[in-house]
């Protein structure tokens, strides 16, 4: 590998630092929601939540969405001088998982973005394949310094600290759906070199009928450097072996303060949906939090208010959003400011 983002000096930020804007893309596709429009109210709230603080870069299909997505977000009493619209065809992108990865370089005052190879988590989503265009489609626009590593790899299935550790599960990221020619080494080298990062932090598996096989911002989250927020179950809910295998791989460790995050049990025609509060997303000047309508939604949140005293937080019915298969983090995209 030369001319690797580590080697010029190029690292992928903490999410708690400064943001410039956040990446979303407009809800449209029917294959993942029966009713796109309730997922547009969904959007409405989140993008209302952190407008104030940074900009909103929003995807849309066309010139009739963009007029869709002005009027619905102009009704909230959203200041539309704070959305970026960006005419980019999508078939239905989670732009955590498809879209660009930003890194900065503190001493060029540089920012670049990293394209991963998206295959719809494992090729599971042939139609969504299409998606793995996106930030090609966005150079255009962001008119930055790339770097292409030629592996699969999804935001969701990382967290950083912005100071040298990456966290990651073994579920994910050892798949042989993602990377099957790899070895951990290998993928380790890889996370190091193009995120900027010294030392890969493992955990184990992730929850029930996650479609993204163990995404870490389902079940584990750094809320500063030296401090974990890790998502926990009681022994009578189906997540609570593999939550607590990885509860249990952090405390061990012994260099970080560990926050039990409960779970918000949550079942749908006999089946259990991947609802999590780990899937919250830390904007400039608040904290968006998925609630599901559970008993565990204030805790979830007066933890989350004790993590981010200078933050508002802000929880978000997902009730809808997580048949999907994911929430608030796997839909948005951080891009920081140098």
């Amino acid at each position: 590998m030369t001319q690797t983002p580590k080697s010029l000096g190029f690292r992928m930020p903490a999410e708690w630092e400064r943001h410039e804007a956040t990446w979303l893309a407009w809800p449209h596709d029917k294959n993942t929601w029966e009713n796109p429009s309730e997922i547009e109210d969904t959007y409405v709230e989140i993008i209302k939540g952190m407008h104030t603080g940074e900009k909103v870069k929003l995807l849309v299909n066309d010139e009739k969405e963009e007029k869709g997505a002005q009027e619905k977000l102009k009704n909230a009493k959203v200041d539309l001088n704070q959305v970026v619209f960006y005419r980019v065809p999508n078939v239905d992108a989670w732009m955590r998982d498809c879209g660009p990865i930003f890194i900065i370089n503190e001493k060029t005052k540089e920012k670049a973005y990293v394209h991963w190879e998206f295959n719809a988590w494992g090729n599971k989503y042939d139609d969504l394949l299409q998606d793995k265009v996106i930030p090609e489609k966005l150079s255009k626009f962001l008119k930055l310094k790339s770097f292409r590593p030629g592996i699969v790899l999804e935001g969701g299935s990382i967290d950083v600290n912005g100071k040298g550790i990456c966290m990651t599960s073994e579920q994910c990221l050892l798949n042989k759906n993602r990377n099957p020619s790899l070895s951990r080494k290998e993928i380790e080298a890889y996370l190091k070199e193009f995120l900027g990062v010294d030392e890969i932090l493992w955990l184990k598996e992730g929850i029930e009928n996650d479609d993204t096989d163990g995404h870490i911002d389902d079940i584990a989250r750094f809320v500063d450097e030296k401090t974990i927020l890790c998502s926990k179950a009681p022994p009578d809910d189906p997540n609570h072996k593999a939550l607590n295998e990885n509860f249990e791989i952090l405390k061990k460790d012994g260099r970080f303060k560990i926050i039990e995050l409960p779970m918000p049990y949550y079942e749908h025609e006999g089946k259990i949906l991947p609802a999590t509060y780990a899937n919250f997303l830390i904007a400039n000047d608040c904290v968006l939090v998925p609630i599901f309508e559970h008993k565990n939604d204030k805790q979830a949140l007066e933890i989350l208010g004790k993590c981010f005293l200078s933050r508002k937080i802000i929880g978000i019915n997902c009730r809808k959003l997580v048949f999907g298969g994911g929430t608030i983090h796997c839909r948005t995209q951080q891009e920081p400011r140098v």
